[in-house]
């Protein structure tokens, strides 16, 4: 790393791009600094937010930081969220939605080999947009992340329950192979985590 770095600016460009809290110690490796040195980086990050005209702050928890929204403006946001959600969804996202609604919870890797194409950008977005969650992961090689569809699925399509899904249309009732017997098919990369592309 080059030594003109800005650290400040390099604790908050790494604190943004994580969006979880992270711990003092694994900041200080990062930019090559003591412990304590970073946590006095921190704390003046820390009060440059306390300033009215930022609408983030930087919060400590233990050992940790995280970059959050203030407090005051969680209703507009919660609104900003849910205009986010309702944006509506490609075909090829519905797609998706439907391959997961129907026989989840599932891996990734399930969903691109029914659709012969990658999915990790249309998966993403539909975690984005609270659609589906990760249900845990399936136990094969590599441990992909599973996911299924989530409560607010059920309301966006005014269903009570997933018994209320319509019945499968013709030639879709065949989905039903275990995951666990599609593992070779899956492509190296599905099987270290699920991890999304894009």
């Amino acid at each position: 790393m080059e030594e003109t770095r800005n650290l400040p600016a390099l604790l908050e460009a790494i604190l943004f791009a994580q969006g979880q809290p992270v711990k003092t110690q694994f900041l200080a490796k990062l930019i090559e600094q003591s412990e304590a040195y970073t946590e006095t980086l921190l704390t003046a990050l820390q009060k440059k937010y306390e300033q009215p005209e930022s609408g983030i702050q930087l919060m400590k928890a233990s050992d940790s930081w995280v970059l959050t929204t203030k407090a005051i403006y969680a209703a507009y946001i919660g609104q900003a969220l849910e205009l986010s959600r309702q944006v509506p969804l490609s075909r090829s996202a519905m797609e998706v939605l439907s391959i997961i609604a129907y026989k989840q919870p599932i891996s990734r890797g399930y969903v691109d080999s029914v659709r012969g194409v990658d999915s990790a950008h249309l998966v993403h977005t539909l975690l984005e947009k609270g659609l589906i969650e990760e249900a845990g992961r399936l136990d094969v090689p590599g441990r992909p992340i599973l996911y299924r569809t989530t409560e607010l699925f059920l309301r966006s399509f005014q269903l009570e329950t997933l018994a209320d899904l319509p019945p499968l249309p013709e030639g879709y009732e065949q989905l039903s192979f275990e995951e666990s017997d599609m593992m070779e098919e899956i492509p190296d990369s599905d099987r270290e985590g699920d991890g999304f592309s894009g």
